[in-house]
């Protein structure tokens, strides 16, 4: 199921009867991820269109519903430098595999491991398994330790798959796997002004 912008009652009232007829449990307490993350979309004049489906923790389940979905889908992983004071968002074209050895060279920010659920829920505002840079919108003003904030203010850098510039649509989680939304790859550049954090094009 899918809908161009409409109001967000409508889409969320769509969204619960979609899990209803489809016998998936709806976790009451991840619908307010939907609801912050289109009402965010909405505010930035950012058109999407939204899918509902069953949770998606991996690009192998989500891969099943995206496939009729006209959109370049990505795979969004979440990183701390060795010191636990640095966070890095890097979002690639889904079937790619990405070497973290090959990644740490590129970056050149260090030895890079995965940031764990606590970081991911401070830094971005997701849980497991719904790492969207979509959830860069909980990075504008942050509150939190100076040690922990890059230089233009924000807590987590965003690094981009080169592919991706033309990808004309893009999909991405909207701070929750119980749904996708796609938007266009100009949108999804205004998204990332009006977050207005660091980020830069590498190849993958």
């Amino acid at each position: 199921m899918h809908t161009l912008r409409r109001r967000i009652s409508d889409i969320l009232s769509d969204f619960i009867t979609f899990m209803n007829t489809a016998s998936v449990p709806m976790d009451m307490e991840k619908a307010p991820r939907i609801r912050r993350t289109l009402d965010f979309l909405d505010a930035g004049n950012i058109g999407y269109e939204f899918h509902s489906h069953p949770p998606l923790p991996t690009i192998d389940e989500a891969l099943e519903y995206w496939k009729d979905i006209d959109s370049v889908h990505c795979k969004n992983l979440f990183f701390r430098n060795h010191k636990g004071n640095r966070h890095y968002l890097v979002v690639f074209e889904c079937h790619k595999d990405l070497d973290i050895h090959s990644l740490e060279h590129k970056l050149k920010h260090g030895k890079l491991s995965f940031a764990s659920a606590e970081r991911m829920e401070r830094c971005l505002g997701l849980l497991p398994g719904s790492v969207s840079p979509l959830g860069l919108m909980n990075d504008i003003d942050p509150e939190s330790d100076p040690k922990e904030l890059f230089p233009n203010g924000h807590r987590v850098m965003l690094f981009l798959d080169s592919d991706l510039k033309n990808a004309p649509r893009l999909s991405f989680h909207p701070c929750d796997n119980t749904a996708s939304v796609v938007i266009s790859n100009v949108d999804f550049i205004r998204f990332l002004g009006i977050w207005g954090g660091e980020y830069e094009w590498i190849e993958v």
